[in-house]
């Protein structure tokens, strides 16, 4: 999906964002005919370029329902395939609001074209946060009140609910604090293999170490597996994750500072030589317990604003409360990945998708 020509039909904005010089970090270069020149501009690090952003769906409905509040993305398969070269999603895209409807969107224009309204068994919205669709359609989504994990069929139905380790349960019955829980979720290759990220650290945990708790399946249904530990940057939270094909991780870490706006910073990590921290009470940073290791890809503050506003103060205008990201697939040797903003139905926020390419 290449933003640059496909949503040019629903948004001047993205159109003037693909021509347009804007005011960007102090080392990116006006753009140019050249393509060197070109890429250059759109850097937001030597890893990390942007290639477009897209305000088209901020404020709409659809269906009756509001088009926002976007937590959580991912390419509905198995309707959904990649091409072999472009990586352009054929079919679907699933975009989770946390106010309990899951949208599907067309791949290339992003347009809406069906929304399920989702519940708890009892009927109950949910916080609905984190979103991973398996092999066989069904949708497997966090709520961040208790935290859980359930599998829905594609019509919103309860078809099964996961266990939560005890620790990791919103106090008193746990260690967590509400609406810090399950933000992110992914299938690690092969599929058998669930991954949760927990947004901030439980209690008796040093602040800024969050718990990454895994699934593996058996016999058709996923039970409790190993949990690793992750050290997020200072004041910031882990509210999306996405499983590469190697077993590591992209993962996105988010704060927000009023007055000054939001930090989005972009990392690869790596679990695969992390220690299972299941049994580990209390992490503290001590001895002999190995965590995910991290490397910044790209701090969003620095990428090309290429026109973009902000309704708020934002230390770079493209920027706004990104939690959402999915990797759509490969080109010319970088992964390509697709980021949601949740506007939380905030007048003074945006629903943004943003297009970039990244090298890991």
């Amino acid at each position: 999906m290449r933003l640059r020509t496909v949503l040019a039909t629903l948004t001047a904005g993205l159109a003037a964002a693909t021509t347009l010089t804007a005011a960007g970090p102090a080392n990116a270069h006006p753009a140019t005919s050249t393509a060197t020149n070109t890429a250059t501009s759109n850097a937001c690090s030597p890893a990390v370029s942007l290639d477009g952003f897209s305000d088209a769906l901020d404020k709409t409905t659809f269906e009756g329902t509001f088009v926002g509040n976007f937590s959580a993305l991912a390419l509905d398969l198995p309707h959904s395939r990649l091409r072999s070269s472009g990586g352009t999603p054929i079919g679907s895209l699933a975009a989770l609001s946390d106010r309990s409807s899951l949208f599907g969107l067309d791949a290339k224009t992003l347009a809406p074209e069906s929304v399920v309204p989702l519940a708890d068994e009892n009927g109950a919205a949910l916080d609905s946060e984190g979103l991973a669709i398996d092999g066989d359609g069904t949708r497997l989504i966090t709520s961040e009140t208790e935290p859980s994990i359930r599998r829905y069929s594609r019509d919103g139905r309860i078809l099964d609910r996961l266990p939560v380790p005890s620790s990791l349960l919103v106090a008193p019955a746990g260690r967590a604090t509400s609406n810090q829980t399950f933000e992110g979720l992914t299938l690690l290759p092969g599929g058998r293999t669930l991954l949760a990220s927990m947004e901030y650290a439980i209690s008796g945990d040093s602040t800024g170490i969050v718990r990454f708790q895994t699934w593996r399946r058996q016999h058709g249904r996923f039970a409790l597996s190993a949990q690793y530990a992750y050290r997020a940057d200072s004041g910031l939270g882990v509210p999306e994750v996405q499983a590469l094909s190697d077993g590591r991780l992209l993962v996105l870490e988010r704060g927000f500072t009023s007055g000054v706006g939001n930090t989005v910073r972009l990392y690869l990590a790596d679990p695969r030589h992390a220690t299972d921290t299941g049994g580990t009470a209390n992490l503290t940073g001590q001895d002999g317990v190995r965590l995910v290791k991290k490397t910044l890809l790209a701090d969003i503050v620095n990428c090309p604003s290429r026109g973009a506003t902000a309704e708020q103060p934002q230390p770079n205008p493209l920027l706004d409360n990104i939690e959402g990201m999915v990797i759509t697939g490969r080109a010319k040797g970088r992964l390509e990945v697709l980021l949601v903003s949740d506007d939380n139905q905030n007048a003074a926020q945006t629903t943004r998708f943003y297009r970039l390419r990244v090298r890991v």
